[in-house]
Order: C-alpha cells, then sequence, then structure tokens
C-alpha cells in the first residue's frame, strides 16, 4: 500500500523531532565549517553534517520535502560551485606566484579571521562535500525507488 503525501515520511513523533533539531545540525554544520582552522573539524567534516541535515529531512518527511528545500539543479549548482571558489583560490595564488599561496593577510592568531584563505578553502570544500554527499544520497532513493516499481 502506497502513502499518500500527506502520509509520506515517518511517524509524528519523528517529524516533530525532525522539525525541531534540522535547524540546529544545519547551524552546528556550518559552524564546524567556519572554526574549522581553530579547532578540529573544516570543510569536509562540515559539509557531511550539512548534507546530514538534508538527509535527515529526506528520511523524516520523503523525498518530495528535502527535493522543496534543495532541488536537483540546485544541488549541482552547489557541487559546482564548491568546485570553482576551490580552483579560483588556488589560481589566485599565482598572482603572488604560486599555487595556493595565502594572498590574504593573516590576522591575529586565534582569531575567526586569521587563517588567510584557509576558511575559504573550507567553506568551497564544504559546499563541494555537502551537495555530493546528499546528491548521492538521493541517486541511492530514486535507484531504490525504481527498484520497488520493478518488482
Amino acid at each position: 500500500m502506497s502513502k499518500g503525501p500527506k502520509e509520506a515520511g515517518m511517524t509524528l513523533i519523528v517529524k516533530t523531532i525532525t522539525r525541531l533539531t534540522v535547524g540546529l545540525i544545519l547551524l552546528y554544520g556550518i559552524y564546524i565549517v567556519t572554526h574549522g582552522h581553530l579547532t578540529p573539524g573544516g570543510g569536509f567534516a562540515g559539509g557531511v553534517i550539512i548534507a546530514l541535515s538534508f538527509i535527515h529531512l529526506t528520511l523524516a518527511f520523503g523525498k518530495e520535502v528535502a527535493l522543496k528545500k534543495l532541488s536537483k539543479e540546485g544541488t549541482s549548482i552547489l557541487d559546482s560551485l564548491g568546485a570553482l571558489i576551490f580552483l579560483a583560490i588556488a589560481i589566485l595564488g599565482f598572482t603572488g606566484g604560486y599555487f595556493f599561496l595565502n594572498f590574504i593577510n593573516k590576522g591575529v592568531p586565534f582569531r575567526l579571521l586569521s587563517a588567510g584563505i584557509i576558511p575559504l578553502c573550507n567553506i568551497a570544500i564544504a559546499l563541494k562535500v555537502g551537495a555530493g554527499l546528499f546528491a548521492i544520497f538521493m541517486g541511492l532513493v530514486f535507484l531504490k525507488i525504481l527498484d520497488k516499481d520493478k518488482k
């Protein structure tokens, strides 16, 4: 028996907890990305956490709700944007003579803006990883749906 659009996803308890926690998970992922040069974490770890917030939505509410928040086209754009930003940062280093040269002045140690290009690289990596993992997950969801239809 297939579920209708209002019945898609999991139980009311799971949906309620998801509504309360998904924003906090996303915020925590952004925190990990922006503070990755000061604390353990960075672009990859933060990108995984950000992707998990959208995967959490998919598991709790169904694929339609998650795709309204971040569509396939939006995922593709963010994935490509992350790669382009990372490449642009690397190439801008050539202005000083070296690939990936730190072209932004370093600030006061242990402050948020103290690492030159590293926070920008973390943001680019987070976009690439987060969008890529969400796209992989949604691809697996669609493959599972196609597999169910064949049976």
